[in-house]
């Protein structure tokens, strides 16, 4: 049974609802917005589920056949279809007052990621390709140091979980831009480290393209919406 990659969405959403107490210490959640909370982990569930049931079926196992599979998680967690389903949670549930809910959901959602990766640990998964770096890590019985890459990017999304949480509290000119900005840095940061990953392939960088895509993307919007308001 591997139940790690749970252990690892618990941790993200730990520190996800962390940060959210600290938005709602600095009175940054807007009263309409009602609870974070629920939001950060129905958008957690919903996600983890979506992004299960991808995976099951892009390698060929029948959810309907092989339901226990869904907790039991043996093959992973699809990243992009997960982002999908969290997005279009939060999307629904809060659809009457989105761009100042997708503000305040940026700090925790990049937190939240932060702990996924670094939820790592927990696997031993947390090396990828070959580096001559100081601080390198091989694995145990080889003689390959390798970079601690999902360390990078858990360091990476803290980073810009501080970043916009200190840009909301210096008070964002348009609302909806922190939420598309840490959007476009959570695709930025997986796509700047795919590379340093173990991969057969290229990876998903379809989805990292497309978040930063669409973060560019809302930005603009946001900019557009706030100039077209009356002073």
């Amino acid at each position: 049974m591997e139940f790690t990659l749970l252990w690892a969405a618990a941790t993200g959403v730990a520190l996800a609802l962390l940060i959210a107490q600290v938005e709602k210490r600095w009175g940054l959640i807007p009263s309409e917005t009602g609870s974070l909370s629920d939001l950060i982990v129905g958008a957690a569930v919903a996600g983890l589920l979506t992004g299960r049931l991808a995976a099951m079926i892009i390698t060929g196992t029948n959810p309907l056949t092989h339901p226990a599979d869904i907790l039991i998680v043996r093959g992973g967690v699809d990243t992009g279809f997960a982002s999908l389903g969290a997005l279009t949670f939060v999307a629904v549930a809060a659809r009457r007052n989105l761009p100042p809910t997708i503000d305040a959901l940026g700090p925790p959602a990049l937190a939240g990621l932060a702990g996924w990766h670094a939820g790592c640990l927990y696997r031993g998964a947390c090396l990828g390709t070959g580096s001559s770096l100081p601080w390198a890590v091989a694995q145990e019985g080889s003689n390959v140091a390798r970079h601690p890459v999902e360390i990078y990017a858990a360091l990476l999304f803290l980073a810009a979980a501080a970043l916009v949480l200190w840009w909301l509290r210096r008070g964002v000119r348009w609302v909806g831009a922190a939420g598309a900005t840490a959007l476009g840095m959570a695709g930025a940061i997986r796509l700047a480290t795919e590379s340093m990953r173990p991969s057969l392939g290229p990876g998903p960088v379809g989805w990292y393209l497309a978040a930063i895509a669409t973060g560019i993307i809302g930005i603009v919007g946001a900019r557009a919406r706030a100039r077209s308001l009356p002073r």
